[in-house]
């Protein structure tokens, strides 16, 4: 299980009476002064990051829950928390220069996923595209797409069609097909998966195919292969390269237009700078090897299925033991939830006190 945790803890402080952490493994990543224990109606509310200040120091924990996401969307540090409610939040970081004197302020707005449905900004989209795009075209690519306005070079390149050169090198791969083109690697499987298993090495990667997948399923025009092959085919490209894009564009037109905002989003986003804290805490939450989750589908839903599984008489023990590594206070909100449904009842008072199914 994700040993990342949302901590929430008291302080003594009239303007700023909460303390809000991510914490990684025993690191803090993020410590912020909040003035909510949730924004909730409020939508928004202000924080204040704590490095740089002498606060209160908290006198209790309020709560303590697992992170199952934390991304960076431009200035946005979004958050899912592993519970059944108020699980989805961001921050978002802004800098705002001073109107008497030279400079910058830093404010940081806490943003639930309500707030974020119903406000309606200028700007909707995180990305704002980028120009100046170098994109290399392979040496071999014959009746190449066109980008205009872009530095446009061809070079020999180790795998793909397209690409998206940055500082550091190639930060996007693309691999073109068309429908012809995609029922020959058809009959070449294993060595269209290794293909697909390089591509998938670049930061960025892509295989956009000039057709529908409608297509595939005419039998009229598959000629050698069945619409039921065709489909598994394409299943399997899906099952098999998980972070690689698949993208059926329709027609030769609309793979190129994609092709050209993919790389210009992907250029936007990496040279938008992040806040330096947020950047860190990214990046040390990333760094760490992932660990398969036990509790699939949110920690709350787990313990209710674990609670199914139980005997028809049981104690809290027993499910802590079946539940080790879930926080009691997840425990008991799932007992207490089935408790009001009618599905189970609690007998007894104190040590010798259990739970009973219905």
């Amino acid at each position: 299980m994700s040993k990342t945790y949302w901590i929430l803890e008291q302080v003594e402080d009239a303007k700023f009476p909460y303390r809000l952490s991510i914490v990684d493994e025993g690191k803090t990543l993020l410590c912020l002064r909040v003035q909510e224990r949730w924004p909730g109606t409020k939508g928004q509310i202000f924080c204040l990051s704590e490095e740089g200040r002498e606060w209160p120091q908290p006198i209790a924990e309020i709560e303590r829950v697992p992170i199952v996401s934390l991304r960076r969307y431009g200035k946005r540090l979004a958050v899912v928390l592993d519970r059944s409610r108020n699980k989805r939040c961001d921050l978002l970081f802004l800098k705002k220069p001073y109107k008497s004197r030279e400079g910058e302020y830093e404010q940081i707005f806490w943003r639930t996923q309500q707030a974020l449905r119903e406000r309606r900004p200028r700007v909707k989209l995180t990305l704002r595209g980028a120009e100046s795009l170098r994109i290399l075209i392979d040496a071999g690519e014959r009746y190449p797409w066109r980008f205009p306005g872009c530095e446009v070079e061809r070079a020999g390149l180790p795998v793909g069609d397209y690409a998206l050169l940055g500082n550091d090198g190639l930060r996007a791969v693309v691999e073109r097909k068309t429908f012809d083109n995609l029922l020959a690697e058809f009959g070449r499987m294993p060595t269209f998966h290794q293909v697909l298993g390089e591509l998938e090495s670049y930061p960025h990667s892509a295989l956009v195919i000039e057709a529908a997948y409608a297509d595939f399923l005419k039998g009229d025009k598959l000629r050698y292969y069945s619409p039921s092959f065709a489909a598994k085919a394409i299943g399997e490209l899906h099952a098999m390269h998980p972070n690689l894009c698949i993208i059926f564009a329709g027609n030769r037109k609309l793979a190129n237009e994609w092709t050209l905002r993919f790389f210009a989003a992907i250029k936007s986003h990496e040279e938008d700078i992040p806040q330096p804290k947020v950047a860190e805490a990214v990046a040390e939450y990333k760094s760490r090897p992932s660990q398969p989750r036990r509790w699939r589908g949110g920690v709350y839903y787990e313990v209710r299925k674990a609670i199914e599984d139980m005997p028809r008489q049981f104690t809290i023990s027993k499910l802590r033991g079946a539940c080790s590594d879930v926080p009691d206070v997840t425990l008991r909100r799932a007992l207490n939830d089935l408790k009001k449904e009618g599905k189970i009842r609690c007998q007894g008072k104190g040590r010798k006190s259990y739970w009973e199914k219905i």
